[in-house]
């Protein structure tokens, strides 16, 4: 089996970059970003993570099997049930556990690949190469599948005890369908997280506002509005009420001159 390829490293402190531009910069974090994603959610990952889980199960029935072949030895004093579930005990561990490691290695190496996903993405914001980036349909057919695979494995791990019987059910085949429904219940729960972590970085790291730097910035013809001085003169301003009183309309004979009667001829008022 190859050696994996190793994943990308995280970007660099600000004070050791050596990018020429921002075009420079934004190059190399598409590059990593499509890889990364690829590590993610692309069809290799997700056909990976089946096969482990395939092996794994098939593995447990192996083992399930030597279990029920245990039973019938000591039930018919059965010296070939003993060497055939020995034999099948030794197989289904030589395929489970190794697939069950690399499954748990696989888990833990899309944990680190979504702290390098963070990490590239708030780098800074790029909307026409992040755009092919977004994968929707991988990551329905993630969430879709994991639904199914779950509604199976949960089915198995309930219905298969329930409808045992003493008597005519072994507790190795119980064994065997709760072990098949419990691995296929943990593989759907990671393809679910999966595709949920995705879309969660879809929509946090990708479509997310690249202007946050300016705290409190305000936009249109009200921008300036409240910002003027606010120590000058009080012309203008009605006076305040006093506590517990009303406001008094200005007197208009102190504004400069006295209000004299309505003249009828020019339909108004005239200043004396």
């Amino acid at each position: 089996m190859s050696r994996r390829a190793p994943l990308p490293p995280p970007p660099p402190p600000v004070e050791i970059r050596s990018w020429p531009d921002r075009e420079a910069m934004l190059a190399d974090r598409a590059v990593i970003l499509g890889e990364l994603v690829r590590l993610h959610v692309g069809p290799g990952r997700l056909g990976l993570l089946g096969m482990w889980a395939a092996l794994a199960a098939i593995g447990w029935s192996l083992v399930g099997s030597g279990i029920i072949m245990f039973e019938q030895a000591l039930d018919l004093v059965d010296f070939t049930s003993v060497v055939g579930g020995s034999v099948s005990l030794v197989l289904g561990a030589a395929v489970f556990v190794p697939a069950a490691v690399f499954f748990w290695v696989g888990a833990l190496r899309d944990r680190k690949v979504r702290v390098l996903l963070a990490s590239w993405g708030a780098l800074d914001r790029d909307p026409e190469r992040d755009r092919r980036l977004r994968m929707p349909g991988m990551s329905l057919t993630w969430l879709l599948l994991s639904f199914a695979l779950g509604a199976a494995g949960l089915a198995l791990c309930v219905i298969g005890p329930a409808s045992a019987r003493p008597g005519r059910d072994t507790y190795g085949l119980v064994v065997l369908v709760m072990g098949v429904g419990m691995i296929a219940w943990l593989t759907a729960l990671t393809g679910a997280v999966t595709a949920l972590a995705h879309r969660r970085w879809v929509l946090g790291a990708l479509r997310g506002s690249g202007t946050g730097t300016g705290a409190g910035a305000a936009s249109g013809p009200e921008a300036g509005a409240g910002t003027g001085t606010g120590t000058g003169s009080g012309a203008g301003r009605l006076p305040a009420a006093r506590a517990g009183g009303s406001v008094r309309p200005p007197d208009p004979a102190r504004a400069g001159g006295s209000v004299g009667a309505p003249d009828p001829e020019r339909g108004g008022t005239g200043r004396r």
